[in-house]
């Protein structure tokens, strides 16, 4: 019973401290946008995580991703990605550009968007990089990939890439899907396993009170007529 009383506690901590996390996602999105300056001269980006960004630059061409197996609006697809050169700097960042269908019937297709080479100006939020998925073996070297990871790419497209990236947001004629998912803490994760822990306690209590007290007074009762 102290041990299950104990991590059911402790998991009520736990979701205290995703609810703290939580509140400062929602207050960092309505903070004021972020623009090209200010994130680059920000000591560390990953403090403005989840934050609103206006920045500007050029794509860097040829280095568009398809990352497969990522869902949007319950359909599996590509979410796209392109680093990002931004303006009055030679470092870039990678941008989430948005989620694509992607062609079944030729797997090795990737879907034409449009990357144009001139300035371009996006909004978006900081996030951090795309989250990996598990795969066999090695990622491959071609457009589409099951994950990537920022220093990988640098090396790979020969830019110096901040470590985190944008998730873009608003409308841009490119034909791609940005219904983001609204960024969650998992707090109520910790409610339903603190739940199932302190379930576990009173279980624990019950049967103690049961075999302890109540079994052997019944055993000790003498039943039936001889008893009268």
């Amino acid at each position: 019973m102290a041990v299950t009383a104990a991590l059911g506690f402790w998991q009520l901590d736990r979701a205290g401290q995703k609810r703290a996390l939580q509140d400062q996602i929602e207050q960092r999105g309505h903070l004021a946008p972020w623009s090209t300056r200010e994130l680059l001269q920000a000591l560390d980006p990953q403090a403005g995580l989840h934050r609103p960004v206006q920045i500007s630059g050029r794509w860097v061409q040829g280095a568009t991703l398809f990352l497969d197996n990522r869902q949007m609006n319950a359909r599996v697809g590509f979410f796209v990605i392109t680093p990002l050169r931004l303006a009055g700097s030679d470092r870039a960042i990678l941008v989430q550009r948005g989620w694509v269908a992607r062609d079944f019937n030729d797997r090795s297709r990737v879907p034409a968007v449009d990357t144009p080479e001139g300035d371009v100006r996006l909004e978006g939020r900081l996030a951090p990089p795309p989250g990996r998925l598990f795969e066999l073996g090695e990622s491959g070297s071609g457009p589409i990939r099951q994950n990537v990871d920022i220093p990988g790419l640098a090396l790979a497209f020969g830019v110096s890439l901040l470590d985190v990236s944008v998730l873009q947001t608003g409308n841009a004629d490119d034909g791609l899907q940005r219904d983001w998912p609204r960024v969650a803490a998992g707090v109520e994760k910790h409610h339903g396993y603190a739940f199932q822990w302190f379930g576990l306690c009173t279980l624990a209590g019950g049967l103690y009170v049961w075999f302890q007290f109540i079994s052997p007074r019944r055993k000790r009762t003498p039943h039936g007529p001889e008893a009268r």
